[in-house]
């Protein structure tokens, strides 16, 4: 496969020419971008893409990014969202200064603005029920029907949105519609709903409004209000930007420049915000901040450095074309990442004893351990050797199998970074369950892996039984079994889950130098994998690990 490579900016690419020409045309003279999500959700990897093209692309023009919450629909939105939004963009090291806004700033603009439309001729209150209009929209093969309330008077449009706004009509029992084209083949131009009657608080402006603007209402007309030039969207929203644009034109406003790419999609991956809804709320997953959710939150819990999406992001580079991109690329870029920024420790998650009977009873010696590959001096750091080990239970095998290169009774092995030992036998349960492994110890055998002549080929790794700690490592693994979940026709995408996605292994032993990590620490975990402290559930009494991804 393919390895993902770290690009320098975000490279050529179509969005760049498009700027570059909009700039030497003088169609404007800057640029400025902006990312605006609905605070209705937590964000997740493909808004990381998102992200990532609007603020570089700014960054790479000398320009300005900002951050707008589209808080047009009070129903669904909270504030746990917007405070986790903003989190998660500055956890992947952006910032957007002094420009946070929000489309609910803008509700009397849009307000005046839909007055505007009325008096123009090109707004109307319609009557129709959501079913009725969706079935007077037609579909993609038959134009659609005008609605009976569409040719209104202004004075009588003017008036009806009016009482609309005073509170005067029922949820449901109108909306405000642009009169557009009821035959258009695009569907967003049929006579769309700016206004809806919505009884409902809003978490920002409280109780002022009893109508808000739909998003299609709302999304070009914040851009236009913020000076945006540069409308950088994913490509849902490419039919919406013929609406967009005739809102811009018959408002006389300023008018952005609105680009799409194609949206991030990853093998074994779902990042539908209703679907990831579905999982949290079928417990099939412990929450939106699940190591197992695709979730910005998610991917944090479970180690994954900001940088590594960034890099990820900029080796994709930006396309038109929709392809799914197999998530063993994502993997590579966090690994990359990890290789060089991880701590190296030994932990033993399946421990059983392991005694060398030769060496002194009260004897103990120290083994210097790099914390990082190639690490100076200082940062070396020592653990306790003695007499008494920990070694990972599947390390020994009563077989004699010359391909099984660890414990068995005659062979010999090298404790990683300590002695060669000889495995001599083992001491087993009335289950047959090996309780503890009996081994004898080579003097003079730290610094080599030779013995007798012969290369040891064995390297395992170990903990001291008085130098270590126990504690909880949770395995995860891909959350669905099939590379594409929503192609699954035939099947719900609940039936495609890996319900062994995650397992927790309790009395693990770990280096007790683990117990100056801090939250989100990252650790290979000799010959395991990547590992991160828990940032949610490891505290002083309990060390609880999380598995990032395997070594390959």
């Amino acid at each position: 496969m393919e390895k993902a490579e770290r690009k320098d900016g975000l490279g050529s690419n179509f969005i760049k020419t498009f700027i570059e020409e909009d700039l030497k045309d003088k169609r404007f003279d800057r640029v400025h971008t902006r990312f605006p999500p609905e605070p209705n959700g937590y964000l997740h990897i493909g808004h990381a893409k998102a992200i990532t093209i609007s603020y570089e692309t700014a960054k790479e023009f000398g320009g300005l990014y900002n951050l707008r919450f589209d808080d047009t629909n009070p129903v669904k939105e909270d504030t746990e969202y917007e405070e986790a939004i903003k989190r998660d963009i500055k956890w992947l090291g952006y910032d957007w200064e002094d420009r946070l806004y929000y489309a609910s700033d803008y509700f009397d603009q849009l307000f005046e603005y839909a007055l505007k439309l009325i008096n123009k001729g090109l707004a109307y209150v319609c009557d129709l029920s959501q079913d009725e209009i969706r079935e007077y929209r037609g579909s993609l093969t038959e134009p659609g029907k005008e609605s009976p309330y569409r040719n209104r008077s202004i004075e009588e449009n003017l008036d009806m949105f009016m009482r609309m706004k005073n509170g005067e009509y029922e949820e449901g029992s109108k909306v405000l519609r642009a009169k557009i084209d009821m035959s258009s083949p695009n569907i967003n131009l049929r006579d769309p709903v700016m206004y809806r009657i919505l009884k409902k608080n809003h978490h920002r402006s409280g109780d002022k409004w009893v109508i808000y603007p739909s998003y299609d209402f709302t999304h070009g007309q914040s851009d236009s209000l913020e000076r945006i030039t540069h409308s950088l969207c994913d490509i849902s929203f490419e039919n919406h930007r013929p609406l967009y644009e005739w809102f811009l034109e018959k408002l006389d406003i300023f008018r952005s420049r609105q680009i799409e790419f194609a949206r991030l999609n990853l093998t074994y991956t779902i990042t539908s915000k209703r679907f990831l809804k579905q999982l949290v709320d079928l417990n099939i997953v412990e929450g939106w901040d699940d190591p197992r959710m695709p979730t910005l939150i998610g991917l944090r819990r479970r180690g994954v450095p900001p940088e590594a999406i960034i890099e990820f992001m900029m080796s994709v580079g930006i396309s038109k074309k929709e392809n799914v991109i197999d998530i063993a690329n994502f993997e590579y870029c966090i690994r990359e990442n990890l290789k060089k920024t991880s701590s190296h420790i030994m932990a033993v998650l399946d421990p059983v004893k392991l005694t060398l009977v030769n060496y002194p009873e009260s004897g103990s010696e120290y083994m210097e351990m790099d914390s990082l590959p190639n690490s100076p001096d200082e940062n070396k750091r020592k653990i306790a050797f003695s007499k008494d080990i920990f070694v990972e239970r599947n390390d020994y095998s009563d077989a004699d199998d010359p391909s099984f290169y660890r414990l068995s009774p005659g062979k010999y092995v090298k404790l990683r970074k300590a002695y060669i030992i000889k495995c001599l036998s083992a001491k087993k349960d009335l289950n047959g369950n090996v309780q503890e492994i009996l081994c004898e110890y080579i003097p003079d055998t730290k610094t080599g892996t030779e013995y007798n002549g012969k290369k040891i080929k064995g390297i395992i790794h170990w903990v001291s039984q008085s130098d270590s700690t126990e504690c909880t490592v949770r395995l995860y693994d891909r959350l669905f079994t099939v590379e594409n979940p929503l192609d699954a026709k035939d099947k719900e995408f609940t039936e495609l889950i890996n319900y062994d996605s995650m397992k927790i292994l309790s009395n693990c032993r770990i280096e007790k130098h683990a117990l100056g990590a801090n939250r989100e620490d990252r650790f290979q975990f000799e010959r395991n994998g990547y590992f991160c402290v828990d940032m949610k559930d490891s505290n002083e009494k309990e060390l609880v690990f999380n598995r990032t991804l395997t070594l390959r």
